[in-house]
């Protein structure tokens, strides 16, 4: 008989991927649907798309602390049927909208409303054995990242043969499957440990963790520098490729190529590094990650040839994929098992945050100082997050009792993160 928590784990395995490919069949053709609401000037038609995008991850980072609060008072398991559940909804209500306004606010509520990769790993993390955490939270990462892949393709697909509008009912179909999986398939064994008060004091972020939980600093910085990284160069390539090709032929091609390559590279790496970490060391594993992801990064903006630039960004792709996983094991090794929610509800704001802040970082670069620019601040703000991890390691070689508070300032590694 098969072990129940290798059930649950596969069915979140399944609901994530179906629910990653909602999302993402109806992301790419907002600019397509906001034509059909009649916003037809270019200039408009940034502002919106823009702002409308922003307001998403803006609303998610703000709120995600919140539900990360009540995962620990109430179950993981609710917090992401409640994540699939209101995201049905919301995008299916998205298809009968009829000016941009309403498509704003659905967009916001999305926000506050769902987060699944958050809520899927903070189960993850519950449901498997400690010493499979890397390995499985790796392949959590390979669904959300094939899920990704997969959703634009057949968003585009469903536009094109049925419409935009229809686009979002499958985005809600979806979403629907994978609130069924979670709540058939997903068994939560352990018991919440809720905080005292009533439900609102329940909800307020858990920020004691911070001081609980000293490396957690680290780890939140190098989540948001990853996905400000992400944020700033990939909404960039598609007029980097132009810029580089002209307007030859097979040029959108060329762009899908680089953009999804560099996708599946991360996809493939996550779940390799997720398990080499457990042999080498979680921290040596991310600080690797990072460093070869900056020096990958380099020469991506001293190139003007695509091929070339296919090669780094399949290289800077794998490792950047492999450091959120060997973060995530971090975080769920690190954190108490009854404060995992208010751990990674604080992971998920910073995650949001630095996806929210990457575009509008790329677009000044860009504007400022030219289109390679954009790989070189990539880079800078990598090497940063790489430069502080390496300080906590000295730290705490130097001291190894500051973990107690002796004056050495905050911990980002210890001997369990090294070994």
């Amino acid at each position: 008989m098969r072990e129940p928590w290798k059930v649950s784990f596969e069915a979140l395995l399944a609901a994530e991927f179906l629910a990653i490919m909602g999302f993402q069949t109806s992301t790419p053709i907002l600019p397509l649907y906001l034509r059909d609401l009649g916003v037809v000037d270019p200039a408009a038609l940034n502002f919106w798309n823009g702002i409308i995008n922003a307001s998403t991850s803006l609303a998610l980072a703000l709120v995600a602390p919140i539900w990360g609060a009540l995962a620990d008072s109430y179950g993981k398991k609710p917090m992401l049927l409640r994540a699939t559940i209101a995201g049905a909804v919301v995008l299916s209500l998205m298809a009968v909208v009829n000016a941009p306004w309403q498509l704003l606010a659905l967009k916001t509520i999305q926000g506050i409303l769902t987060g699944t990769v958050a809520a899927a790993t903070v189960l993850t993390a519950t449901i498997v054995p400690a010493k499979e955490a890397g390995y499985r939270l790796g392949l959590l990462q390979v669904s959300i990242y094939l899920g990704s892949s997969v959703g634009p393709l057949v968003g585009g697909i469903i536009s094109d043969l049925f419409g935009n509008r229809a686009n979002f009912l499958v985005t809600g179909l979806l979403l629907a499957l994978a609130s069924f999986l979670v709540h058939r398939f997903v068994k939560e064994d352990a018991v919440p440990k809720p905080r005292s008060g009533n439900i609102l004091a329940k909800a307020l972020p858990d920020f004691g963790v911070l001081r609980e939980t000293p490396l957690l600093a680290g780890l939140l910085i190098a989540i948001f520098s990853v996905q400000l990284a992400n944020g700033t160069a990939n909404p960039i390539l598609p007029l980097i490729i132009l810029d580089y090709n002209g307007n030859a032929a097979g040029t959108a091609s060329l762009v899908g190529l680089i953009i999804g390559a560099g996708a599946l590279a991360g996809a493939g790496a996550a779940a390799f590094v997720g398990k080499a970490g457990a042999r080498i060391g979680y921290g040596r594993t991310l600080v690797a990650c990072l460093a070869l992801a900056v020096l990958f990064y380099i020469p991506q903006g001293l190139t003007r040839d695509p091929w070339i630039l296919l090669a780094l960004r399949i290289a800077s792709g794998a490792f950047l994929g492999g450091s959120i996983p060997t973060v995530n094991a971090l975080l769920a090794r690190k954190a108490a098992r009854d404060r995992q929610g208010a751990v990674f509800g604080l992971a998920s704001s910073m995650s949001s945050g630095g996806a929210a802040i990457g575009p509008m970082v790329g677009a000044l670069v860009a504007t400022g100082f030219g289109y390679s620019s954009v790989f070189f601040a990539t880079a800078a703000i990598l090497a940063v997050a790489t430069l502080i991890l390496l300080r906590g390691i000295r730290e705490k070689k130097r001291d190894p009792g500051g973990a107690k508070g002796r004056g050495s300032g905050p911990v980002l590694f210890d001997a369990t993160m090294a070994e």
